[in-house]
């Protein structure tokens, strides 16, 4: 049995602890929460030990992997510990905000060639790798072009959405590792962004509701990244590689192609699912079953630390585009 600490119990920690209860090779040893409420909830929910000294926890003999789905600014400081205490890690995205620690850091992963697993779940989706596979394949000969839409069916807390970091960093960052995970070889040579907010409180915190971005990639690929933080018909979130000889996609989970899309009305017998974690429940457990190889083995996981650190510069590039209104070249 391999003995786990869950470091955050919030919206998607609660999944992760779900997912760890109920698969038969782990064990939820701690779970650590400031909020008392919350470690409550875990405690009785699983029967585990609440921890709200963290330093205990990564000292601890007996844990064995770290899941880290606390704050943000918390990840890079817990990422550390775990590289000094030699645990496995898994950490939900973004590593951070600053771009100047998560490089320090990632000296010390390569140095101390470190277990760690970054939370891009999308990697893990049965469609969106079937489509890998295939374009790897050569199915679609010469890839010329990556569409990526990703729309979520209501935008989160007002209080996460104060501290995320903004829609490029927190939502499209998810779009930015999948492109990287298309392209294999290749990697992003410029990016321009454009962003829009209709809604008074996105502008009170300088975020935006709305975006998109255009990449092109050392080799010529464009790719195109359309994002929004709210959709009326459910989770929408669709791929479409282009190619010389043909087109791959990957596409929304429902039972019929949907042609109309409103709130009322649609010609599926079911809306798209709506949560990103109905969405991606396959997704999640691959990527849990892998964290458990790459614990039991020295694998290389699907997405790394250096994929977070990667997928956080063009972001930052994102973000600069937005504000100075002009192409950002990346080095």
């Amino acid at each position: 049995m391999i003995n786990v600490a869950l470091l955050g119990f919030g919206r998607i920690g609660q999944m992760h602890a779900q997912n760890i209860n109920k698969n038969k090779s782990l064990k939820l040893l701690y779970v650590y929460e400031k909020i008392e409420k919350l470690g409550k909830k875990a405690s009785k929910l699983y029967n585990c030990n609440i921890e709200k000294n963290y330093k205990k926890i990564f000292s601890n003999k007996n844990v064995d992997i770290i899941f880290i789905s606390s704050p943000t600014n918390t990840h890079i400081n817990f990422i550390e510990e775990g590289i000094k205490y030699k645990k496995t890690i898994f950490c939900e995205k973004p590593l951070d905000l600053n771009i100047h620690k998560i490089s320090k850091t990632f000296k010390k992963v390569k140095k101390n060639k470190s277990k760690i697993q970054l939370g891009f779940n999308r990697r893990y989706d049965p469609g969106h790798h079937s489509i890998k596979e295939d374009l790897d394949k050569n199915k679609i000969g010469r890839l010329e072009k990556i569409i990526i839409t990703s729309r979520d069916p209501a935008p989160p807390t007002k209080a996460y959405l104060k501290s995320s970091g903004g829609i490029f960093r927190d939502m499209m960052i998810h779009d930015f590792d999948l492109c990287r995970y298309y392209l294999k070889n290749d990697e992003i040579s410029e990016i321009s962004s454009s962003a829009s907010s209709f809604e008074p409180f996105y502008k009170k915190i300088k975020d935006h509701e709305l975006a998109t971005v255009t990449m092109k990639s050392r080799k010529g690929v464009i790719c195109v990244i359309t994002n929004s933080r709210h959709c009326s018909f459910g989770y929408d979130q669709r791929v479409e590689l282009f190619g010389k000889k043909g087109m791959l996609l990957s596409g929304n989970q429902k039972k019929n192609a949907t042609e109309i899309f409103n709130s009322n009305q649609s010609h599926s017998q079911k809306p798209f699912l709506n949560f990103f974690i109905e969405r991606y429940k396959d997704a999640y457990n691959l990527q849990l079953s892998e964290l458990i190889s790459l614990h039991n083995k020295r694998i290389k996981p699907r997405s790394t630390f250096e994929d977070g650190y990667l997928a956080l510069k063009i972001a930052n590039a994102a973000y600069k585009s937005l504000i100075q209104k002009r192409v950002i070249k990346l080095k």
